[in-house]
C-alpha cells in the first residue's frame, strides 16, 4: 500500500492480514481487500463504540465502558453476534451458583425423561397385553 492509504488506517495492516490468512479458504490477500476490510473493521468498531456510548451509561461517567458494549450487544439485534465475545461480566460465585444450578437441573430432567421412558414401555406392554 502506498503511504497515503496505510496513514488512512489505524489498525495494524499486518495483524489484519494474519487473521486473513488464518482461514483456510484464503490463499493470498489482494492488498485492496486487505485496505478495505482494515476500513470497514475501523468503521465497524467505530459505530459499535458510539451507538454503545450513545446508549449506554457512558453519558453519565463520560466514558465507555466494559458494560456498556456488552449490555450492547446482548440487547441491540445488530450486534447479538458478539454477545458470546462481550458476556455480561458476572462475580465468580454468582457463576459457580448458575453451574450448580444447571447440573441439579438437569439431574432432575434426566430422572422425568426416565420416569417418562418407564411410563412409555409399560404402556406399551399393556396396550400389547390388552390387544
Amino acid at each position: 500500500l502506498s503511504g497515503t492509504e496505510n496513514r488512512l488506517v489505524s489498525l495494524p495492516l499486518s495483524r489484519i492480514r494474519v487473521i486473513m490468512k488464518s482461514s483456510p479458504e484464503v490463499s493470498s490477500i489482494n492488498q485492496d481487500a486487505l485496505f478495505l476490510t482494515a476500513k470497514a473493521t475501523e468503521l465497524f468498531v467505530q459505530y459499535l463504540a458510539t451507538y454503545s456510548y450513545k446508549h449506554g451509561r457512558g453519558k453519565e461517567k463520560n466514558a465507555l465502558t466494559y458494560t456498556d458494549l456488552s449490555h450492547t450487544a446482548e440487547e441491540c439485534e445488530t450486534f447479538q453476534f458478539l454477545a458470546d465475545i462481550l458476556p455480561k461480566k458476572i462475580l465468580a460465585s454468582k457463576y459457580l451458583k448458575m453451574l450448580e444450578k444447571e447440573k441439579r437441573d438437569g439431574e432432575v430432567r434426566e430422572d422425568n425423561e426416565e420416569g417418562e421412558e418407564e411410563e412409555d414401555e409399560a404402556k406399551a406392554v399393556g396396550d400389547s397385553v390388552g390387544s
